[in-house]
């Protein structure tokens, strides 16, 4: 085998092999990130920035993969690095805007996965800064809570009617915040379409009346061409109308002399 083969071969095995040793361990974050983890867990976040390495430096590989595949790793990338971020925050309602902005994955990590692990981890988060959100509400223990349904179930059989009523009433306002921001959302993305409409009716007036003003100047320049060409026709004709009378006068006047002559010849003066 030539050498160029060689060297190509052990490049393709490289790229293949850091592929794969990513996938694992972003595989491992992704479990990291579903489990409850302790403040002074150290572990996740040095995982995450060994993966923006091997992220980098996949990029940097002659046989990389394809372009859809390394922006779904790059989205899990910034996805961890977002939640990481978003756990370091003071407030729980900062945690939960933080969270509500993340961008899972699309597609499973592993053909284990039925769902992608990042979007069960997004919903588990989710779930545990509204817990958060509520205990904080409601003057209990924030680090009680947990995210199962069953936990939250039994939790509330055990709150008093009072209680129960603001929980009632804290979900209620969770509620209409989401529905209001999916209203909000709506009329955005409807102002953006009638914005985006009103730019191209504009753009095609604008072009329209462009093309009028081409039109307009363009018939401007002919109808000065030809009344130039008139001008001078008219100023020729002019000159020459002069010509003429000139003519005619002189021999008028010469007809008038020699009449005269011959009259005062023909005719001699009485005594």
């Amino acid at each position: 085998m030539a050498p160029g083969a060689e060297a190509s071969s052990g490049a393709t095995m490289a790229a293949t092999r850091l592929e794969l040793n990513l996938m694992r361990l972003l595989s491992r974050c992704e479990a990291l990130a579903a489990e409850r983890r302790d403040p002074e867990e150290w572990r996740l976040e040095k995982y995450v920035a060994a993966l923006e390495d091997m992220l980098r430096e996949l990029k940097k590989q002659s046989s990389k993969p394809a372009p859809e595949l390394l922006n779904e790793y790059s989205r899990k990338v910034d996805f961890l690095k977002g939640l990481l971020e978003a756990e370091k925050l003071s407030s729980s309602t900062e945690k939960a805007l933080a969270n509500q902005l993340l961008a899972p994955g699309r597609t499973p990590t592993t053909a284990k996965e039925r769902t992608p692990a990042t979007k069960t981890v997004h919903l588990q988060t989710k779930a545990r800064c509204t817990g958060q959100m509520r205990s904080e509400l409601l003057g209990t223990d924030p680090l009680a809570t947990d995210d199962s349904g069953e936990w939250n179930i039994r939790k509330r059989k055990g709150l008093t009617s009072d209680e129960k009523q603001s929980a009632v009433e804290l979900d209620a306002v969770l509620q209409h915040h989401q529905d209001m921001q999916e209203k909000l959302a709506e009329e955005m993305l409807s102002l953006a379409r009638s914005l985006k409409n009103n730019t191209l009716a504009a753009q095609n007036v604008i072009k329209q009346d462009n093309q009028t003003l081409s039109h307009s100047l363009r018939m401007a320049d002919q109808n000065f061409e030809k009344l130039k060409d008139e001008s001078d026709r008219l100023e020729q004709h002019a000159k020459k109308s002069v010509n003429w009378l000139l003519w005619i006068m002189l021999i008028v006047v010469c007809f008038i002399f020699i009449s005269m002559i011959l009259f005062i010849r023909i005719f001699p003066k009485l005594k």
